[in-house]
């Protein structure tokens, strides 16, 4: 068996880490998902006797739009090296596509957020039902 060479490497690499930023990056653009975030925060700090009285991440709704932005271009640089090198999971990009549609954090979309997240959701579905496919038919051979 072949070795990969270190390029190779590097590639796949970066490109592993550009789709993991895109992911990470594309949650924080809708508000729903930041509350939620929120929330589980206060309920962490609860927990363990720490009591907060409003919103701790309420800042990351004033940034939304720009880490939605550096999700896409992210999202595109994985998409490129996806398209030109094959080097990326199909399933992840899908993953992504989905999370970056439902965390549009436009104000002038929000009556179409409910569509956003049933497009996502449904590509994020789809996504983790096709890796749970791959991984039952990898172990059944």
């Amino acid at each position: 068996m072949k070795s990969k060479s270190n390029k190779t490497k590097l590639i796949e690499k970066t490109g592993g880490i550009s789709s993991a930023l895109s992911g990470s990056m594309s949650f924080l653009g809708s508000y729903q998902v930041c509350h939620n975030l929120c929330l589980g925060v206060i309920a962490l700090l609860s927990i363990i006797g720490i009591t907060v009285a409003g919103m701790p991440l309420l800042f990351l709704t004033k940034i939304a739009i720009p880490f939605w932005i550096a999700a896409v271009i992210l999202f595109t640089i994985t998409l490129f090296f996806y398209l030109k090198k094959k080097c990326i999971s199909r399933n992840l990009i899908i993953f992504n596509l989905g999370i970056l549609i439902a965390g549009i954090p436009f104000p002038k979309l929000q009556n179409y957020s409910v569509i956003f997240w049933i497009m996502g959701g449904t590509l994020i579905l789809v996504s983790l039902l096709l890796c749970i496919k791959n991984k039952l038919v990898s172990n059944a051979i």
